[in-house]
């Protein structure tokens, strides 16, 4: 009886990337899977919705003002006859890239004061009473006084559109890094004690070189949480201050802004608060979707059940 030689069995080498495994949990997520359709689906129409829609946000058109939805403005159009979709879409554009631009300066901010806080010992008091002196400002005056001191000056620097952009987003960024800063600060106390961390240490790697190739790749998860909640705290807070006259001016729509132009004609044209109202809750709703799906994507502990 003689031996069959065993056929070697082909072994897949290729190297599986981490980012396919978070993937691989991302979709057991509905509700992020949802979030993030409706997500793209926002940013798409406001995006590419102007470029297929022929009616511009600011064109005015006295003898259509105050028209209900028609097959020619299908949202209707307001007080001054300009069509609620154009100004939709425009408005969504503006918002969206508040909160992108609002969530990359506090994200900024909170990681690099997390980061410093809880690597260097001698720092972690001062940076944690900065945070705790923050924490204690109340948001929203603080943020109406930055408004009120810096709008004109900014304004005649920059131009009304820019300069308000500008202060909007540096105002939001700059009061919302704290919850950013301690989520990252409470990580890296963490990896500090870690047997890498301490073995990098040991063979004398600088500060610098630790901190970008062992700290930060290992708090990336919970900086792209928080990053997308920013996203909704930021929309919210500039729709708060549009709401409130404060925000942009009245021909540069936002979501905000419609909401405060329809305030005066709720009773007799309630569309008007709908439109926008819903458009600001389905973003900020399925952006913390996708955040909820990314905790649990990116946390090595649920990742694979």
């Amino acid at each position: 009886m003689t031996d069959t030689p065993l056929e070697p069995v082909a072994k897949d080498t290729s190297a599986r990337s981490q980012w396919w495994d978070v993937w691989d949990q991302f979709k057991t997520h509905k509700g992020a899977l949802f979030g993030a359709a409706v997500f793209l689906f926002i940013v798409l129409s406001v995006t590419l919705g102007p470029l297929l829609w022929p009616i511009e946000p600011t064109f005015i058109d006295i003898r259509a003002r105050n028209s209900g939805p028609s097959l020619a403005h299908p949202f209707g159009t307001d007080q001054l006859g300009r069509d609620i979709l154009a100004r939709m879409m425009a408005g969504g554009q503006v918002s969206i890239a508040v909160g992108l631009t609002a969530m990359a300066i506090s994200v900024l901010l909170g990681t690099l004061i997390g980061v410093v806080s809880g690597f260097f010992r001698r720092l972690d008091g001062a940076l944690m009473g900065l945070t705790d002196l923050f924490l204690a400002l109340p948001l929203l005056p603080l943020l109406l006084v930055m408004v009120m001191l810096f709008r004109e000056s900014l304004s005649r620097s920059f131009g009304p559109e820019t300069g308000t952009f500008i202060l909007i987003v540096s105002a939001i960024g700059i009061t919302s890094w704290m919850q950013t800063a301690r989520i990252v600060r409470g990580e890296v106390l963490a990896l500090k004690e870690r047997e890498f961390v301490l073995a990098a240490r040991s063979i004398g790697t600088p500060s610098r070189r630790m901190i970008l190739r062992h700290i930060l790749p290992n708090v990336l998860s919970p900086i792209m949480v928080s990053a997308t909640l920013g996203i909704a705290t930021a929309i919210i807070t500039e729709s708060a201050l549009s709401f409130l006259g404060l925000g942009f001016p009245p021909d540069f729509p936002t979501w905000g802004r419609l909401l405060f132009d329809a305030v005066d004609y709720l009773q007799q044209y309630p569309e008007r608060v709908f439109w926008p109202g819903l458009a600001i809750s389905l973003t900020v709703l399925s952006v913390n979707y996708i955040g909820d799906g990314l905790r649990d994507a990116l946390d090595p502990r649920i990742r694979g059940r």
